[in-house]
């Protein structure tokens, strides 16, 4: 089969042909039929990413497909059902091995392009937000880098939850694409002062920030009494320092948040979340944004679009 890989650290990505894996103990086989692009694949191809195998691994986190095999004990699942899986790896080939229980049935009219990119981006807002931030209805809600793989779910997300969403994006086309998503006000990063903006309508009582960087700076000054700040990542390359007076002054709590950890130390919060985002979908409340499809030998133009920032919303690749 075909799987676009990782070779070294330093730049070397090659699609190569491999065996197609047997799955073994608890997994299965899946053919692909999409697979999801995040921002962690362009810092896995790096080196950088906290849970980055050692060469040569294939990459992409997220996929799906259709099982094809079973293994011993995998529960659950049926040869020819749907599915969606955060597999941490593997998903740029034409077919790939990963746990039954990681797997989420897919309905059969939701397309393979919205399937494959839903879990990450659409299952990190929901948690962040209800879980760990506990957006309530009526707060504002501030969505930094809100035309993204992730802000976007945010701002849908933190609709569907009853909030005031000001979204920020770099460029008319995005904050079109923000304001479609549901933002009550969306705002062009690059021309104006983020703190200002956010004053104006009253503060943040949660901020979303995938960026870092000055922008998470800017916000930081711009919340309310007793807000909740989620870091969701540094896409800005720069990870801030918080001023710890600020937070103590004005009772702000600060927030780390990373998805894929809960496979590991609660996966229970995880598939709730998912399971209620799946009924979401089915209602017709949650409508994913692909604004790029290619295929799997193109997988090298996906990943510098993704990192060049010329997408909104979700990269995908099809083999």
């Amino acid at each position: 089969m075909k799987a676009y890989q990782v070779l070294d650290f330093d730049g070397h990505l090659e699609l190569t042909d491999v065996p197609v894996p047997v799955p073994t103990d608890g997994q299965i086989l899946i053919k692909t039929e999409a697979c999801g692009l995040n921002f962690a694949d362009l810092l896995m191809r790096k080196g950088t990413y906290q849970d980055t195998p050692e060469p040569p691994f294939t990459l992409g986190l997220e996929v799906c497909g259709t099982v094809e095999q079973l293994g011993p004990n995998a529960q659950g699942l049926e040869i020819g059902d749907r599915v969606a899986v955060f597999g941490g790896r593997g998903g740029l080939a034409e077919y790939g091995v990963f746990p039954a229980e990681l797997c989420c049935k897919v309905g059969p009219d939701m397309p393979a392009e919205a399937a494959a990119g839903f879990q990450v981006a659409y299952g990190t807002s929901h948690l962040a937000l209800t879980h760990r931030a506990k957006l309530k209805a009526g707060e504002t809600l501030v969505v930094l880098g809100a035309a993204g793989g992730v802000g976007l779910t945010a701002v849908e997300v933190g609709k569907l939850l009853g909030a005031t969403v000001i979204a920020f994006a770099r460029g008319a086309s995005k904050v079109e694409t923000a304001k479609q998503a549901g933002a009550d006000f969306a705002y062009d990063s690059d021309d104006v002062d983020i703190r200002e903006v956010v004053k104006s309508h009253g503060g943040a009582d949660v901020v979303y920030d995938p960026i870092g960087g000055d922008q998470f700076k800017s916000v930081l000054r711009a919340c309310n009494r007793e807000a909740r700040v989620i870091i969701i990542g540094f896409a800005s390359g720069d990870v801030p320092q918080i001023a710890a007076n600020h937070i103590l002054v004005k009772n702000i709590t600060v927030i780390g948040f990373y998805w894929g950890g809960y496979l590991k130390f609660a996966p229970d919060v995880l598939r709730a979340s998912l399971e209620e985002l799946m009924n979401w979908y089915d209602e017709g409340k949650l409508k994913p944004h692909v604004s790029h499809v290619f295929p799997l030998e193109r997988s090298k133009e996906a990943l510098d679009i993704l990192e060049a920032r010329k997408s909104t919303g979700k990269v995908v690749v099809k083999p």
